[in-house]
């Protein structure tokens, strides 16, 4: 094969989304917050959605989000999201409004926003990274740390006697009258990525259609937090996080 027919539109497997700005990310190797950009940013461009979305970004690895997706975004407080994109979406009905939130910052400091704007039905998309951990600010344990798991404020690992147990916030969500769809997916292979891709899909399509609040939790790595390669961190979070936060849906109304 020529090696202009190479790159022929016709065998053309994977181009750069659109909507994917040319900034370098600063992501850690090996992160999942890099592949769930890319599924945004190509959601939203076929989705023709580029001139109607809001996201709202975090505190947090995610905290430059605004930097890699070319759409409109406003930055919350830490854990604030929620309490942000409920007024925007109110303010503005006919816009795609979504949060892009880590562990910390949806299940610690921001659990009474992301319960109560859920409680209330509120019509957005909430894209919820979990890794286990606070990746940005030194690898301390989070809510979602696994019992067991070694952070940098827990050397010895979780105790739930000492720390409790790991917070399974979607499965709270899923329990309120408010949420339309709460699944738990993740991007650690081919397969993984397309079902997460769906899933955020149909969160942005209940955003547009008023059908209450969705929750997307992606279960993610943290290969510096963790102190592992990404080939060990992908082994690691199939073997210790999948069994306490096993993928699928919770609820699809």
């Amino acid at each position: 094969m020529k090696p202009e027919e190479i790159i022929s539109p016709a065998n053309k497997v994977y181009s750069r989304p659109r909507l994917l700005t040319e900034v370098n990310m600063h992501y850690c190797p090996g992160c999942s917050h890099g592949v769930v950009h890319r599924i945004i940013a190509e959601l939203i461009d076929e989705m023709g959605l580029e001139d109607k979305t809001v996201g709202i970004a975090p505190v947090g690895c995610a905290v430059f989000a605004y930097n890699y997706i070319d759409i409109d975004w406003i930055e919350a407080a830490h854990g604030r999201a929620p309490a942000v994109a409920s007024a925007v979406k109110r303010l503005n009905p006919g816009n795609m409004v979504f949060t892009y939130q880590g562990d910390g910052d949806l299940a610690a400091i921001g659990t009474a926003e992301t319960i109560h704007a859920a409680n209330r039905g509120e019509n957005i998309a909430i894209i919820f990274v979990n890794n286990a951990i606070y990746g940005m600010t030194g690898g301390q344990m989070a809510p979602t740390t696994l019992e067991g798991q070694k952070t940098a404020t827990t050397p010895y690992g979780r105790r739930v006697d000492l720390n409790g147990y790991p917070l399974k916030i979607s499965d709270l969500l899923a329990q309120l009258d408010g949420t339309c769809l709460v699944t738990r997916q993740s991007v650690h292979t081919p397969v993984a990525v397309r079902k997460a891709k769906a899933a955020i899909r149909k969160a942005f399509e209940n955003s547009m259609a008023g059908k209450g609040t969705s929750v997307v939790e992606i279960v993610g790595t943290c290969s510096s937090g963790w102190k592992m390669t990404p080939d060990q961190s992908n082994k690691w979070m199939e073997q210790n996080m999948f069994p306490h936060y096993p993928l699928g849906d919770l609820k699809n109304l």
